[in-house]
């Protein structure tokens, strides 16, 4: 008789996370193929325009680029919270109340440098973001409520809140009647550098603060420790409620700055679904690069190759946007289950009358 027995690893030199890690992302690939046959594509034709899609210009490296920025700096947002075990899906929300507070600025002041401009949205966009994540915070501090479900409730909340403004009270009196919120003025636009926004400079910046913080500072110390163990962090003396909250103001604040990017450099307004699902795309990005600052800053500019190879073959080889979404999807399913067999390892255990064998699997 045959038995699956699941142990948890002791250890994992890097040579065995690599190979496993390249064998998810090849078993990817294939499986990925696999599905393309069975629609009825070439899936060479269909990974070669993925590329061609991504970096076949530089018009789409430009569009990459723009797509990685708020990816980069939500996952790193995400990852401070992740790393303090606080699970923030509250992005969503997060960004859009960063743009709305960077609206209020930008549709208020009017007189001021373009730079003072800019950095009093950035400031606004940052407390705000980090005070909508201070609600939950708070709550998870001195009544330990679920951060899952209140960071997500808060989503919701935050978008039907800049909603109504768009529909009401924000509405363009210009617009005829058309539900948007009026343009911004151009001091309150993000100028281009090297052909794009200068998110993409924000966003290295950012990559490098949170991993001089995450490494060297007494705070992202604090953090891993709070997140190995409470009692470990209260037995060290640490005062746990404050780096909950210092912690989770860090994380929103750095999704409102995304919220105040998209609007000054993108959509050049307010519009309810400026966070385009960044929130929620960060967690899984962050979760790839294992929490770790650097690697994050890779993970999402690779991700954001697929999702802008995968708008590309909509168009270039008309096909439809689900077929791009379940080659994502595959890609992510087989890179994401590598994460269990790096911390696990699964055995057939040989079961007779007189012995046992095991014969290890993976």
């Amino acid at each position: 008789m045959n038995l699956l027995k699941i142990t948890k690893r002791d250890n994992l030199n890097k040579k065995q996370e690599i190979i496993i890690r390249t064998l998810a992302i090849l078993l990817s690939i294939v499986c990925a193929g696999l599905i393309l046959v069975i629609f009825g594509l070439n899936p060479v034709n269909v990974f070669k325009a993925i590329v061609e899609g991504a970096l076949g210009t530089d018009l789409r490296i430009k569009q990459t680029i723009i797509k990685a920025v708020p990816l980069v700096i939500t996952s790193l947002g995400i990852l401070v919270a992740f790393k303090m075990r606080f699970w923030n899906i509250g992005g969503e929300g997060q960004i859009v109340i960063g743009a709305m507070a960077a609206a209020f600025i930008a549709l208020n002041i009017d007189g001021v440098p373009k730079p003072v401009m800019l950095l009093l949205m950035a400031v606004a966009a940052m407390i705000a973001g980090g005070l909508w994540a201070f609600i939950p915070a708070i709550f998870k501090a001195k009544m330990g409520t679920n951060e899952t479900i209140f960071t997500l409730m808060m989503n919701y909340i935050g978008i039907k809140f800049v909603t109504y403004l768009q529909y009401g009270p924000w509405m363009d009196p210009n617009a005829n009647g058309f539900p948007k919120v009026a343009p911004f003025p151009e001091s309150a636009l993000l100028p281009s550098v090297l052909g794009v926004h200068a998110g993409w400079i924000i966003a290295v910046l950012c990559t490098i603060l949170i991993f001089f913080l995450m490494k060297y500072t007494k705070l992202g110390y604090e953090i891993n420790v709070v997140g190995e163990s409470y009692e470990t962090a209260r037995y060290a003396g640490m005062n746990i409620n404050k780096i909950i909250i210092v912690t989770m103001m860090i994380s929103g604040g750095l999704c409102g700055l995304v919220g105040m990017i998209q609007a000054s450099a993108i959509e050049k307004t307010l519009v309810a679904g400026i966070s385009g699902g960044y929130g929620f795309t960060a967690i899984i990005t962050a979760w790839l690069a294992r929490l770790n600052a650097v690697a994050t800053l890779f993970v999402c500019v690779i991700f954001a190759m697929l999702i802008q190879g995968g708008a590309y073959i909509q168009l270039a080889m008309n096909v439809p946007s689900a077929v791009a979404s379940v080659v994502q999807g595959t890609i992510l399913f087989f890179v994401l289950g590598s994460e269990f067999f790096l911390q696990y390892k699964v055995s057939i255990a040989h079961k007779s009358s007189n012995k046992h064998a095991e014969k290890e699997v993976a």
